[in-house]
């Protein structure tokens, strides 16, 4: 039987016994018929493919750019298109049974760069002082440029942030206890320019449990509202709205820490991830920093 007449049977199971849907069907036909065309140009069928004509075809659609999503969902049929043949004694085994599916690459954390960050935290200590805000349009920025110099000098969680107690402030502003997932404590050292917001900003608190109190259910300021209240800061700073987000920041704290030098275990420490293959993902940093290491510093890099 011809490749077509072969992916017709197979759809045609598919319809009868296990009342795949019409979309389906037609996906797989339009899969089922690229796989098929690919062979056909490798002097090869569907009935003789083995693993490596296999592995090919999903290292062709990688080449021309498909998700990994896409190629997975491609092989999906593939696989299934393969077991029926083989149950039908069509061909006597399953060229797809060892062949990995195609995994997504997680992506790179969107990163603000140190200058777009120093626009940030000085739009919002601007906005505290501002002659013509009132004395709530006032408390209002303070706590925000608050919020924007813990984050970025700490990295911590937005969860984390909004749910700090007056209480984890330590030694004159200079530590925080945070508390983090699975309520696991750890003791962050804060930047100078945090410390005094932090110090100024409390001062100015009606007394009270939370750092960032609010008059909702939790007692302290949301996640949705510290989010929103960033994204407005952001576009009043020239940043765009879509590039910035709490763990944006949270982010940019690791990435910047690594460009600049620090251990990879001290951020994970500091980040809170209680497996450093959580940290890895900033690698990326750390790569591109050893390669200019190289191109500097090797005695060969010139030649």
């Amino acid at each position: 039987m011809s490749a077509g007449h072969l992916v017709e049977a197979f759809l045609e199971m598919m319809s009868a016994e296990r009342g795949a849907a019409r979309n389906t069907i037609e996906a797989y036909r339009r899969d089922l018929r690229d796989y098929a065309d690919f062979l056909e140009r490798r002097n090869s069928s569907v009935a003789g493919a083995g693993r490596a004509e296999v592995a090919a075809y999903l290292a062709f659609l990688a080449a021309q750019g498909m998700a990994a999503s896409s190629s997975a969902r491609k092989l999906s049929a593939i696989r299934q298109f393969h077991k029926f043949l083989a149950a039908d004694a069509i061909r006597g085994d399953d060229p797809t049974r060892i062949i990995a599916s195609p995994k997504a690459r997680r992506g790179l954390p969107k990163v603000l760069s140190i200058a777009e960050i120093d626009r940030l935290l000085r739009t919002a200590e601007s906005e505290v002082e501002h002659p013509e805000a009132t004395d709530a349009q006032r408390a209002l920025s303070a706590r925000l440029y608050v919020l924007l110099e813990l984050l970025y000098a700490t990295g911590m969680r937005v969860s984390e942030l909004v749910e700090l107690k007056r209480a984890a402030v330590m030694r004159d502003a200079a530590f925080l206890t945070v508390r983090g997932k699975g309520g696991k404590e750890r003791i962050v050292p804060l930047t100078d320019r945090a410390r005094d917001a932090v110090t100024a900003y409390m001062a100015r608190l009606e007394p009270g449990v939370w750092l960032f109190p609010a008059g909702g259910e939790s007692g302290h300021l949301s996640r949705q509202v510290f989010a929103r209240e960033l994204k407005g800061i952001a576009a009043r700073a020239g940043i765009a709205a879509a590039r910035v987000s709490p763990h944006v920041l949270r982010h940019a704290f690791a990435s910047h820490l690594l460009s600049g030098g620090a251990d990879l275990r001290v951020v994970q420490t500091l980040l809170g991830h209680s497996d450093i293959s959580t940290t890895q993902i900033y690698t990326h940093v750390l790569d591109e920093r050893l390669r200019s290491l190289v191109e500097s510093r090797h005695p060969l890099a010139e030649e």
